[in-house]
């Protein structure tokens, strides 16, 4: 099932959390929720919004990245940032599948099960939305690096008919620059190399979830249509007792009727027998 038929499904939660349910533990017949179930979606829920906040700052560093305002500093951030939401999304993500495959859930269960998967998606996919934004500043970074590393090459023979002094600075001074566009650009496709292989695991982490949602919203499919059945067959039920009822009714009637008919005929028999 694709995600916009599970978004679909979340739009029928609502209904089929309003529908009454006497779902119960076999073991314990009082039972009504589960307090694990509970803690570990209200501590992925907080969890989310920690993380959706992150990504706000991420973004707004990543903003920086390429413009006269970045720096070092900046980058550090990004790179910091960056490591830490890649992890803390990994493990959530093992959470929501964990919430996801939960056994022995009711309906008030799955519908918490179908938001936090929803919530969950939403959050991934603005993250990478601003990793790959990240993706593509680092590595116009490194190409505007390999671009001044050539342009720093040897010295033009102009250069060499000058000074000794003047002709060792300017052979120097450029080798400066190249070592340092070299270390920029090892540096460059050392962060691409990370934010790839992070788009990548994140994507499969995504694909699970939604390939877990997707079950879970033919799960819900079937308890809608459930639902549905036991509705109209009570709307039947509910006509078929009507319509005996009112079959009852008019057969009391009748009999009453019968009856009265008879008691006539019987008195007018009685009377004619004890004249005569």
């Amino acid at each position: 099932m694709s995600v916009k038929q599970g978004a679909t499904n979340y739009d029928r939660l609502p209904t089929l959390e309003a529908q009454p349910t006497t779902f119960r533990r076999e073991d314990d017949p009082e039972y009504t929720d589960d307090p694990e179930f509970q803690r570990l979606i209200k501590d992925l829920s907080a969890k989310l919004f920690n993380l959706k906040n992150s990504t706000g700052k991420l973004s707004n560093q990543v903003a920086l990245l390429g413009t006269k305002r970045d720096t070092e500093r900046v980058r550090e951030r990004v790179h910091d940032l960056l490591e830490d939401l890649r992890a803390s999304f990994k493990e959530v993500g093992e959470g929501v599948k964990k919430i996801q495959t939960w056994e022995d859930v009711g309906p008030k269960q799955k519908f918490y099960q179908m938001k936090l998967s929803q919530e969950f998606q939403s959050s991934l996919t603005e993250f990478q939305t601003v990793q790959r934004s990240a993706l593509e500043k680092e590595r116009a970074a490194r190409t505007a690096a390999l671009e001044e590393q050539q342009q720093s090459g040897p010295t033009s023979p102009e250069g060499q008919r000058g000074g000794l002094q003047e002709q060792e600075h300017v052979r120097l001074a450029p080798q400066d620059d190249v070592d340092f566009q070299e270390a920029l650009i090892i540096e460059r496709e050392s962060e691409i190399r990370n934010i790839e292989q992070s788009v990548g695991e994140l994507n499969e982490l995504f694909r699970d979830v939604a390939h877990i949602v997707g079950q879970q919203g033919e799960q819900l499919d079937l308890i809608a249509d459930n639902v549905e059945t036991v509705r109209d067959d009570t709307r039947g039920a509910d006509v078929e007792l009507r319509a005996a009822s009112r079959y009852q009714r008019n057969a009391r009637t009748r009999a009453c009727c019968l009856l009265l008919i008879l008691a006539v005929v019987l008195t007018v028999i009685v009377l004619a027998v004890a004249l005569g």
